[in-house]
């Protein structure tokens, strides 16, 4: 019997030893990135480069060596810096280049974005132009010196020896460019204070997207320019703008821009959801990674946009991408995943773009046999469909309406079909070799989704969008939340980490809000306030009124940053200023109010000169030169008058209520017994209250 306990114990050993050693077994080389927890990192963990992650540990080495610094910046999903990997970081001779001359540190951009903000803002100033991967080389104390995007394997190896020669022969001469690089970072993106009163004016507003036209593509939307981007947000803005001020012609550009991305090769017909942008003017070819936030945002525009036509097209495209969410992006505890590589295993079981998600007519012929005629039609398999190799990207010109029409068919028979072709499709792309998959959970990104989901309740009703939404808004209460009010930025397998930077701050308390007006539990407002009252503490400036990108408490990088344009994702700066313009609203808070309107007022101008990077101010813009109606609904049946509200696209209110007498300012002393009362403000000035909500619709429509 001892026998065998001590044989049993020994094979447990074994079992043990081997276990730990699977990281290491197949791969000649591994690095310190084996300890992290970001899929980008993991993925050169196994590069013959010695990497460093980003920490203090390692800045110190760099100093203490006297050596310059590679930082190296990507993240899971990005095409290039696979290819950047595969030449360069996975090749021996380079690597002893670095090894030999080099810190050498791989940073997440998602997981660390003020590191990327700093070095992005560098090379675009050496360079002119930025992206991922990108290749920052640096002094020993952080300054930067050189930088670029991706390099070829005789590009890179040529600067890193120009540049460890200049360091060795030089250092004085790299300090002094560096001096003066660190300066123009510092100064990138200073907002220089407005003292004067506040004053916005819609003839104003109407010059600056005047402006912005004349980079619309009216024929195929999104801007003019051989590759398209969504931008989400800011067509949420001209769909609100168009609808004001009852503009037909910008209604047309962006329902054209609506439906050619829903029907053209960004969004997935088989699967749902978009891909992050494409490298043609027709939405058709695209770069195949698909965002966790590029469709958290694109849902939420499709719901408004819905709301404002009925369009079933718009539909049609929030339930598909939900349901992609939900299939490839969503984990068992509500939490949402960061991102989908572009790239998979072709059949010589080698990473290729967009493998996964093309089609070659032959198995297309094989799989849907008789259909095919009229598949081929649909999707254009021909030469409008035809991207390379011989592959399709699947891709519309007709709508179904047409299109049934021109074959003789019911849409309701049509409608049949394509479930069936997408049923046959999918099952026979499940068995190819998937994309990595990005399982990074990042709280800024998840808001953004719980706002998509709370979109998708109000124009749709469907409980299961309500109840996803607050499922993911009490995993960031209980997983990302700290006791002392701040955030964290990231979860990976159980763990949260690195503290939590304006973005969370300002998206959280956004998706808060939201869930507030989507459940009437004041508990989801009081949290949106308290985390204003953190990120004031802890990210404002009160000299500009507006918010460093990183915490006070946060260890200082060469610089401290504000981000105040907007981009795919708006500006933390923009989306706060939203926050405490409703928040000043909801709590009759002056100083919220006015820190909001001096927020705007410190970027008016540019934002009228330049639109496009500023568009989120905009729409705040708009709840000042146009009429903003302040609605409280109190009674027993509020919160179904609240949803009943809410089923019309009406982008210029706020929405509270409350089913029993509340201490809410805007809501106090407006609760009468069995009875339900809507009432209607704009400036703290009230009409009489309402109990129907078509003729309060109707007063808002009109302007009271």
């Amino acid at each position: 019997m001892r026998i065998i306990y001590r044989l049993l114990i020994i094979l447990f050993l074994c079992v043990s030893c081997n276990k730990k050693q699977d990281k290491n077994e197949y791969h000649k080389y591994t690095n310190d990135l084996i300890n992290a927890t970001s899929p980008y990192l993991l993925q050169h963990a196994h590069n013959p480069v010695d990497w460093k992650a980003w920490n203090q540990e390692t800045l110190d080495k760099a100093k203490a060596e006297n050596k310059l610094i590679i930082i190296s910046v990507g993240y899971s999903a990005c095409h290039w810096c696979h290819v950047m990997e595969e030449e360069s970081f996975e090749n021996d001779s380079v690597a002893k280049l670095m090894n030999d001359n080099f810190i050498s540190i791989k940073v997440d951009r998602e997981e660390r974005p003020d590191i990327d903000q700093i070095y992005m803002d560098a090379v675009q100033m050496m360079t002119g132009k930025g992206g991922w991967p990108l290749n920052c080389i640096a002094l020993p104390d952080g300054r930067p010196i050189f930088g670029g995007t991706y390099f070829t394997k005789e590009e890179w190896t040529k600067a890193l020896t120009e540049l460890s020669t200049l360091y060795k022969n030089n250092p004085k001469k790299a300090s002094e460019y560096a001096d003066e690089l660190v300066k123009g970072i510092r100064k990138s993106q200073l907002v220089t204070v407005n003292n004067s009163e506040a004053d916005f004016k819609n003839s104003e507003l109407h010059e600056g997207v005047k402006l912005w036209q004349n980079q619309w593509d009216f024929k195929e939307g999104g801007l003019v320019g051989e590759t398209k981007f969504p931008m989400p947000k800011s067509l949420n803005f001209l769909l609100r703008y168009s609808i004001q001020n009852k503009d037909k012609t910008m209604q047309d550009y962006v329902q054209t821009t609506l439906t050619n991305m829903a029907n053209g090769g960004i969004y997935d017909p088989i699967g749902g959801g978009f891909s992050r942008y494409t490298v043609d003017a027709k939405w058709h070819i695209p770069h195949f990674e698909k965002m966790l936030y590029d469709n958290a945002q694109l849902v939420s525009l499709y719901a408004d946009a819905y709301l404002a036509t009925k369009n079933e097209l718009y539909k049609k495209t929030v339930v598909e991408t939900l349901s992609f969410v939900e299939n490839e992006l969503m984990a068992a505890n509500g939490a949402f995943y960061s991102s989908l590589d572009a790239d998979s295993k072709n059949k010589a079981k080698k990473l290729e773009e967009g493998t996964y998600y093309v089609w070659e007519k032959e198995e297309l012929q094989s799989l849907l046999k008789s259909d095919f005629r009229l598949f081929q039609d649909y999707f254009n398999i021909n030469e409008i469909g035809l991207w390379e190799n011989g592959n399709y990207v699947l891709y519309k010109t007709q709508s179904d309406k047409d299109f049934a029409l021109q074959n003789k068919m019911t849409l309701t028979a049509l409608d049949a079909k394509v479930k069936s072709w997408k049923q046959i499709l999918l099952k026979a792309r499940n068995k190819r070799p998937r994309p990595h998959l990005d399982d990074k959970t990042l709280t800024s990104w998840n808001a953004l989704m719980i706002k998509g989901y709370v979109s998708a309740y109000r124009a749709f009703k469907n409980p299961h969008y309500k109840e996803i939404a607050l499922k993911n808004a009490n995993f960031i209460l209980t997983n990302q939340l700290q006791k002392d009010g701040s955030l964290y930025h990231s979860y990976k397998e159980g763990k949260s980490s690195i503290a939590g930077f304006s973005e969370d701050y300002a998206t959280v308390i956004d998706a808060f809000i939201a869930v507030y007006q989507m459940t009437l539990d004041e508990k989801w407002l009081n949290k949106a306030k308290e985390l204003t009252a953190y990120t004031l503490n802890h990210f404002w400036d009160k000299k500009s009124n507006l918010f460093y990108f990183t915490s006070n408490t946060s260890a200082n990088l060469i610089a401290r940053k504000m981000e105040i344009t907007d981009n795919v994702i708006p500006g933390s700066n923009s989306i706060m200023a939203h926050n405490l313009f409703l928040l000043g609203h909801y709590y009759s808070n002056e100083s919220y109010a006015k820190i909001a309107q001096k927020m705007l007022n410190n970027v008016k101008a540019d934002a009228l000169q330049s639109p496009i990077e500023y568009y989120n101010w905009l729409n705040l813009m708009l709840n000042y030169t146009d009429d903003y109606f302040e609605v409280a609904i109190s009674g027993k049946e509020a919160l179904a008058k609240t949803s009943q509200l809410q089923s019309y696209y009406l982008p210029n209110i706020l929405t509270s209520g409350a089913t029993k007498e509340s201490k809410l300012p805007i809501l106090e002393n407006r609760f009468v017994d069995n009875e339900t009362y809507i009432y209607i403000c704009v400036n703290n000035a009230c009409k009489m209250p309402e109990k129907e909500v078509v003729v309060a619709v109707n007063k808002i429509k009109n302007g009271l």
